[in-house]
């Protein structure tokens, strides 16, 4: 079941971050200056701080929901290109369907949705708190998206997370090592949320990275409640 009722948005800090407002057409407060990428999206600071906030704020209070029934950590979420506000979060779903990874039933919850009509891929960032499986990538394509970003890296949902199916699903089908895929393709450009802190000026990045451990550590709790409890669900790759 998705999570996401009212489309309630935060506004990007420099245009009052923190309050809230519902999504419509309407609602695009700030525009992001320059295009820094052939999507038009620019990958500096501000960018980083709000996938960051969106990650801590609006996807963590539902991924710690959905661990509570039964799902893993993984969550998902659409910014608006222009200005960045958010037009939906929501979080993994397997107990329901094996197929509703994060990102997967982020599409399905968006296009259940009436803002699916009103929202066109193409203009949207997609944020994944973990990098997407070979699944959730094709999804992502399929959709329309031309870009997603990501938190965690594979090797953190298996060193981290105790769940290795993401590399394990590369090597074994694809034939692919870690980080092997193209990150660049005619579908999507792929990119990681810590590869753009890496080549931030210093005091541009400490804020940013002082908010990533926090979040980093903020997603220890629910992982080991999932650990601990996901023997008693029915979710295939668990």
């Amino acid at each position: 079941m998705c999570q996401t009722g009212r489309m309630d948005i935060l506004l990007p800090r420099k245009a009052g971050y923190g309050e809230s407002v519902t999504a419509t057409p309407d609602a695009h407060a700030v525009g992001l200056q320059g295009s820094g990428t052939p999507m038009g999206i620019t990958e500096n600071a501000d960018l980083v701080g709000r996938l960051l906030d969106v990650m801590e704020h609006d996807i963590l209070p539902l991924t710690d929901k959905g661990v509570a029934q039964g799902n893993k950590v993984f969550g998902a979420a659409l910014l608006r290109k222009s200005d960045l506000t958010l037009v939906m979060a929501e979080t993994n779903n397997e107990t329901e369907n094996p197929l509703w990874h994060g990102e997967v039933h982020l599409l399905k919850c968006f296009y259940d949705s009436p803002i699916s009509k009103q929202e066109t891929t193409r203009d949207m960032i997609f944020l994944s708190t973990h990098e997407p499986c070979t699944m959730c990538m094709s999804a992502i394509a399929w959709a329309g998206f031309d870009n997603f970003f990501y938190f965690f890296s594979h090797q953190d949902s298996r060193d981290s997370f105790s769940i290795p199916h993401d590399l394990k699903m590369l090597k074994e089908v694809f034939g692919l090592e870690p980080g092997g895929y193209n990150h660049d393709n005619a579908f999507w450009r792929g990119r990681g949320i810590f590869d753009i802190i890496a080549g931030l000026p210093d005091d541009h990045a400490q804020p940013l990275l002082d908010q990533a451990n926090r979040i980093r550590a903020r997603y220890a709790a629910p992982s080991e409640s999932y650990q601990q409890g996901k023997d008693a669900n029915a979710i295939p790759l668990a």
